[in-house]
């Protein structure tokens, strides 16, 4: 046959190349054209050049951009897009005030992501599940916590494993996230399935594949991404596989759902079943319900992991610090015992993160939206339909005018802040602020900042009461490494645990 006989015409290797190439030359154009962003100032190249100074240099464009016309607005070049970035608190207001069909996360996350075609189709035009985790997981964290607390002691203790007296160096970040996915799944799946070794893989390997399928599908014309995605591999069957490993437990508690409607005797409290209580039709299946436990994973135990392991190398190349975070800590539970309650009252654990993360939060930019309409700025600026806008979030954190002494880490900088002007809630950890948008803003803050922020102060309380840390010898604070403008907590970078000494 004539398959049998002719040899391919190209290899994969030259069909993506090709494509490549293809896709490349339409960035370029695009680029290149004039469009209706003219009015806004450009940082950088305003030709296909600035794609390339992107990918080399975007940190520093985004920072000459701030500086140079903070409070107001200008726009760099991204290799497939146009990035217009505000820089003062009336735009942020501006931004937090729209509604999703002028600005839209879901859609800057699906041009970034591709949703669509990695998380699904459902998963990103029937988010239904936002309100859920917005307030009932939020409301539950008071009864899921000794679950909570019991999966942190318990991990810790499995995954350090440590005897007697000895010092042990361990990888800072693959510690952290594997404690935070046992953690956090004991909330979304219950027990066993948190621990389960496969289960904990499979979560954290997929969180990187969706970010690289992302990027792969996002380098080809949209019209082509339907064609693009049929050649992911890792996606899928990691998809398939944790269908394979909740299916039991899906189908099992679906029974008591028919046989009890919404309420039985030990009936688990965890996020999936909160999903299967209100899930109707196709929201039932297998598959759906495997698509939105992954969705929440993917979207929590990455960004949680990088917070919890940025403080810990901010505690173990500042010994000074453990003291006094270790008496507060100490304080509380002793008329308190562990609780939600009790978190709330630890202000130097939350002044600590709060603190982390406004040095070295999860990138340069913040409240990311897709222009879906044309967009007037309270100051008359038009942005055109199909705009991408963020915030200059990095940049506000670190500045001068806004924070103290900015470029240096005040582990108890809100808490003081706290104890001077007895404002309860506005500096704390969750608590966004046009200042501070480690969490976002406005009505598309992280819905599940509250439950991340329980695990994330859970361990860095257990850490300091029960463990003492260092760096190894002659180190010095691993580095954030950066990709674009987005950072990450450093992989390789190690801290050094012992059993806490009495």
């Amino acid at each position: 046959m004539l398959f049998q006989v002719l040899p391919p015409l190209l290899d994969r290797t030259t069909s993506y190349s090709l494509a490549g190439i293809v896709a490349a030359t339409l960035v370029i154009a695009k680029l290149s054209k004039r469009t209706r962003l003219d009015a806004i100032p450009t940082v950088g190249p305003n030709t296909w050049l600035g794609c390339i100074t992107f990918a080399t240099n975007a940190v520093d464009l985004v920072q000459q951009g701030y500086e140079k016309h903070k409070p107001g607005l200008f726009k760099i070049a991204h290799p497939y897009r146009w990035i217009v970035i505000v820089t003062g608190r009336q735009h942020i207001q501006d931004m937090r005030n729209c509604a999703d069909d002028e600005l839209s996360l879901a859609e800057e996350a699906n041009n970034r992501v591709k949703t669509e075609y990695t998380l699904g189709y459902e998963v990103h035009h029937n988010p239904y599940t936002l309100p859920i985790i917005r307030t009932q997981l939020t409301r539950n964290i008071e009864i899921l916590y000794p679950n909570l607390r019991d999966e942190v002691v318990t991990a810790f203790e499995e995954i350090l494993d440590l005897k007697g007296n000895e010092w042990k160096s361990m990888l800072a970040l693959d510690t952290v996230q594997k404690v935070m996915c046992r953690t956090s799944n004991r909330g979304f799946v219950g027990f066993p399935l948190c621990r389960n070794p496969d289960w904990i893989k499979l979560n954290i390997h997929f969180i990187m594949d969706v970010l690289k399928a992302g990027v792969f599908i996002g380098r080809f014309p949209h019209f082509l991404a339907p064609l693009v995605a049929r050649f992911l591999r890792k996606v899928p069957a990691r998809i398939r596989h944790a269908m394979e490993l909740l299916r039991p437990i899906i189908e099992e508690r679906q029974k008591d759902l028919d046989e009890h409607s919404t309420a039985w005797a030990d009936k688990p409290n965890d996020y999936l079943s909160l999903l299967m209580d209100v899930a109707e039709g196709s929201e039932r299946s297998v598959q759906d319900l495997t698509l939105r436990i992954l969705a929440v994973n993917f979207s929590g135990i990455h960004t949680s992991s990088k917070v919890i392991t940025q403080a810990l190398y901010n505690l173990a190349a500042n010994p000074q610090y453990i003291q006094p975070l270790r008496e507060e800590v100490e304080t509380i539970i002793a008329t308190e015992g562990w609780s939600r309650a009790a978190l709330n009252n630890m202000r130097k654990i939350d002044s600590f993160l709060k603190e982390t993360q406004r040095m070295e939060g999860i990138g340069y930019l913040s409240v990311s939206r897709r222009v879906m309409k044309d967009f007037t700025f309270s100051d008359g600026t038009v942005i055109p339909e199909g705009a991408h806008i963020s915030a200059a979030a990095r940049c506000m954190h670190l500045d001068n005018e806004l924070y103290e002494n900015a470029d240096v880490f005040d582990p108890f900088r809100f808490s003081n802040i706290r104890e001077e002007d007895g404002e309860e809630f506005e500096h704390q950890f969750v608590f966004p602020k046009p200042e501070y948008l480690s969490f976002g803003h406005g009505r598309h803050a992280c819905p599940g900042r509250f439950f991340a922020a329980a695990v994330i102060k859970t361990m860095l309380a257990h850490i300091v009461v029960s463990y003492d840390v260092k760096l190894e010898e002659n180190a010095t604070r691993p580095q954030s490494l950066w990709v674009g403008t987005k950072t990450r907590a450093n992989p390789t970078g190690k801290v050094v645990f012992r059993k806490r000494t009495l």
